[in-house]
């Protein structure tokens, strides 16, 4: 399959750690960032496939942040209150289909994000 690295399973669940850890966010304020960013931290020198895994779930998470930011700011006309559950959702489902592919040992690049750490 294109994409699957050969690797082993301690790394493969460390690169899918790097997305789950978004989920933090749900519970501390800025945990989305941080969480990947801890992980990250710890395990790029060790793992390359943590290392990739890890900057685009960073990566994605700064860019939703960015993007919620925008939302509140365009809420005061409402268009922004209208797309915050849309982004939301968004958020959610293209973490968990990165989970998912990040398991299975394939490299998931976030569509539409803004890639700031290189």
């Amino acid at each position: 399959m294109k994409g699957i690295i050969d690797m082993s399973n301690e790394e493969k669940q460390w690169g899918m750690f790097c997305h789950v850890a978004a989920f933090v966010g749900l519970l501390i304020p800025f945990g989305s960032v941080l969480g990947p960013l801890v992980i990250w931290l710890m395990k790029k020198d060790e793992f390359g496939f943590v290392d990739h895994q890890g900057k685009e779930a960073i990566n994605f998470q700064i860019t939703m942040l960015i993007a919620f930011g925008i939302l509140l700011v365009l809420s005061w006309v409402l268009i922004g209150l209208l797309l915050m559950p849309i982004l939301f959702i968004y958020g959610l489902v293209v973490t968990v289909v990165a989970i998912i592919k990040s398991s299975k040992g394939e490299n998931y690049r976030y569509p539409l994000t803004i890639r700031l750490i290189k």
